[in-house]
């Protein structure tokens, strides 16, 4: 269900910002109503994605716009901002807890060329699982390799939908699979968000996914799409598989490939897929295949949000209290209470845990997985490095869950 906000509130929105977009859309639940008991709220903050061609020249002229949207990186410039939102995460840069036009809003900011590699390749997954749900799409300029990419996107969602699915089934079991392709070992969904949050996507939502798949549906020839009932039946021998495996996007095939290859054994990709397209878990394989791809880049760019929301009050105690923006940073990651405005004094360590009424994770067990070798690991540690920040003091602070108080160890 859509929520009731005008086009107009919208185009008020995008005046605020500089024009030379080749994509703009709000997504999320403060566009459209999701069910579960955060559905109804009100005021929720509206998100959005700003696609750009030159990621340096907009960020300059969004600095001199909107210069306190940023987090103390506005001090480096734009090549630097431009740096961290390529190099780090998804490839997207974050400003949030924005107010525009009366509305709290998020908004990133992606290079175009990310953009269409995401949606073709599924290199993270970040961006093009946001655009395979429903969207309010607010601008899309003629741009024939974009809006290739964008269907490719969907038809791309609907073969890995196939795969994980038997061989009739509704509607409604259709779109939640590929809704929750971007779901799939997301960290997130760790740190307590609410139980069934992809079917609370899907259901009030099923006109809206309707009018997204349909017409890719009817011209496919692989199902069989009974609209009146609203069931579906597929193929799902081995040959019918193999094709559509073939059809994936690059990164999950190479991820389905790293998965079933014993080690030291380095057949092709194809004979791989044969090999998967055979196997009764095959479904499974293609879950796990994506969880590859989402939960580095859902780590990583969770990570970069640190850095690109500590805005101006931070950045003046920083100042004021004569310490780096890194050992700021510091104190964030590891869990010290900020210090009162005017102070140098940290407040006493707490234990994540005890904040989390409903009984969350603290953050030592959700990172724990840091502190082993894994194919992300290295990315975390890369990011610390690359803006000078000992990356060890932090993670044994976080996965010892206690926090010392030493401002000497960035």
């Amino acid at each position: 269900m859509s929520l009731p906000i005008s086009g107009v509130m919208f185009r008020q929105i995008l005046a605020n910002f500089p024009e030379n977009l080749s994509l703009a859309f709000a997504y999320g639940s403060g566009v459209y109503r999701q069910a579960g008991p955060n559905g109804g709220r009100q005021n929720v903050m509206l998100d959005f994605v700003f696609s750009v061609d030159d990621p340096i020249t907009w960020h300059s002229k969004n600095l001199q716009k909107n210069r306190n949207h940023y987090s103390f990186l506005r001090f480096f410039g734009p090549k630097v901002i431009t740096k961290v939102q390529n190099n780090y995460g998804a490839g997207i840069y974050y400003n949030t807890m924005i107010t525009c036009a009366g509305k709290l809003i998020k908004y990133g900011v992606i290079s175009t060329e990310t953009l269409i590699k995401d949606l073709l390749n599924w290199n993270t997954l970040y961006v093009a699982g946001r655009l395979q749900k429903p969207v309010r799409i607010l601008f899309l300029r003629e741009n024939t390799k974009l809006r290739a990419a964008l269907e490719s996107n969907l038809e791309s969602a609907v073969t890995a939908a196939f795969l994980m699915l038997p061989e009739s089934f509704s509607e409604e079991d259709l779109f939640v699979q590929i809704a929750g392709l971007s779901y799939s070992g997301d960290f997130r969904m760790l740190m307590g968000e609410e139980k069934g949050k992809v079917v609370n996507i899907v259901k009030p939502n099923i006109p809206h996914f309707r009018e997204l798949y349909s017409k890719i549906l009817l011209k496919n020839p692989q199902v069989l799409y009974k609209q009146t009932q609203g069931r579906l039946e597929i193929d799902k021998s081995p040959d019918a598989q193999f094709t559509q495996l073939m059809t994936l996007p690059k990164t999950l095939q190479q991820e389905i490939s790293y998965l079933m290859d014993p080690p030291g054994k380095n057949r092709d990709v194809e004979e791989t897929l044969l090999q998967v397209a055979h196997d009764p878990d095959c479904g499974n394989v293609v879950r796990q295949g994506l969880s590859g791809i989402v939960r580095p880049s859902s780590v990583m760019q969770s990570t970069k949000g640190i850095l690109t929301a500590v805005r101006a009050k931070y950045c003046t105690w920083c100042c004021q209290a004569a310490v780096s923006p890194w050992t700021h940073f510091h104190c964030v990651l590891a869990g010290l209470s900020l210090p009162a405005e005017g102070s140098s004094q940290y407040a006493p360590a707490r234990d994540p845990a005890s904040s989390c009424r409903d009984g969350r994770q603290d953050w030592g067990t959700l990172l724990a997985p840091m502190t082993s070798p894994s194919p992300w690991r290295a990315d975390i540690v890369n990011t610390c490095q690359g803006f000078g920040i000992k990356w060890q003091p932090i993670i044994t602070e976080l996965t010892c869950n206690r926090v010392t108080g030493n401002k000497n160890n960035v």
